[in-house]
């Protein structure tokens, strides 16, 4: 269901998530979005982000999806909230951009994208980093073949939301709530690790034949607070995915192949790749492409699908939900 004429009207549903007020200026910010209005179940989350980008809030859930001038929704609701929520939101005629995972499951997910294609409503899922310019650059060198048959590849993103505060001080900035399993379905793994995991699945390949996990506690939260994946490809290959809450590292992403190797940092921005001879070589890193949410508003405007984004984003569960599990099994 296309919207004839810009802006899209838009309204945030849920603000349990940290990007809720990201994704809220995103749609005050972007040329053909109109940001009107912001529901939370807790009013002390809802309203504050309400006043601050000076919309109403909505209490009532079901009266702000029956208003007509709300033709789309942002979802940062907690992950297991999103299967309810985004069905109900597409039921009722709004496009949706949402906060990863799209669901805890993977036949939640796929229901999802099956009832928004025979809605004709866009719906697209936040994962962001596929887009970023040293994932163009990666991705356009390992599809030239340049390093050769892939052996191995690995990927790490950390912050320290658990242990230190914005100021520096101790107990950690991400919420309580973060660390709660009811809503948040896992950990560090399951949030913040998402990122390195679908980054793996693009270099390595969306479906290892197995996946092994340890989840560790370094504080005294429910749920882990740093995770190491390892994923093993039919063909040879290993994949290894690192996420954390503990301690403040650099973005990197490494690939190997039997024709050399390619490195990436976010310190300093740099990107660069090795010879089998030794020699390195600095390479440019271009600029990133159409963000998720600019996509979003692509794909409600035009009334086309985000196949590639959600076909990405079911993979992602897929991979979670086997992380997880093995983590809990001790497989």
């Amino acid at each position: 269901m296309p919207v004839a004429n810009p802006p899209l009207t838009v309204a945030v549903l849920g603000c349990w998530h940290v990007h809720a007020k990201d994704y809220a200026r995103a749609a005050a910010a972007h040329p053909d979005t109109t940001l009107v209005a912001v529901h939370d179940p807790d009013p002390s989350l809802g309203r504050p982000l309400a006043q601050d980008l000076g919309v109403e809030h909505v209490d009532d859930f079901d009266a702000l999806l029956a208003r007509e001038d709300v033709h789309g929704v942002t979802v940062t609701t907690g992950t297991t909230a999103h299967s309810d929520v985004i069905s109900r939101a597409l039921a009722a005629g709004k496009h949706v951009f949402t906060e990863k995972l799209l669901a805890p499951t993977v036949g939640e997910c796929e229901r999802l994208v099956a009832q928004a294609a025979d809605a004709g409503l866009a719906l697209v899922v936040s994962l962001p980093r596929l887009h970023h310019g040293y994932t163009l650059a990666v991705r356009e060198l390992l599809d030239s073949g340049a390093l050769g048959t892939l052996t191995y590849g690995r990927v790490r993103l950390s912050h320290d939301g658990a242990v230190h505060g914005r100021d520096g001080g101790a107990g950690g900035w991400l919420p309580d709530r973060f660390f709660d399993p009811a809503p948040a379905v896992g950990g560090a793994l399951t949030d913040l690790g998402c990122h390195p995991v679908y980054l793996a699945q693009l270099f390595l390949g969306a479906d290892p034949q197995t996946v092994r996990a340890v989840y560790a506690h370094v504080t005294a939260r429910e749920v882990e607070d740093h995770a190491v994946v390892t994923l093993g490809y039919a063909e040879g290959r290993i994949g290894v995915v690192e996420a954390g809450f503990v301690s403040d590292d650099a973005f990197t992403i490494d690939v190997h192949g039997t024709e050399g190797s390619l490195h990436y940092t976010d310190a300093g921005e740099r990107l660069w790749r090795r010879y089998p001879d030794g020699r390195t070589e600095d390479l440019t890193v271009p600029g990133d492409a159409p963000d998720p949410f600019a996509q979003w508003v692509r794909h409600a405007a035009a009334g086309t699908q985000a196949t590639e984004n959600l076909a990405r984003a079911v993979d992602l569960t897929r991979l979670v939900v086997r992380a997880n599990h093995a983590a809990g099994t001790k497989e």
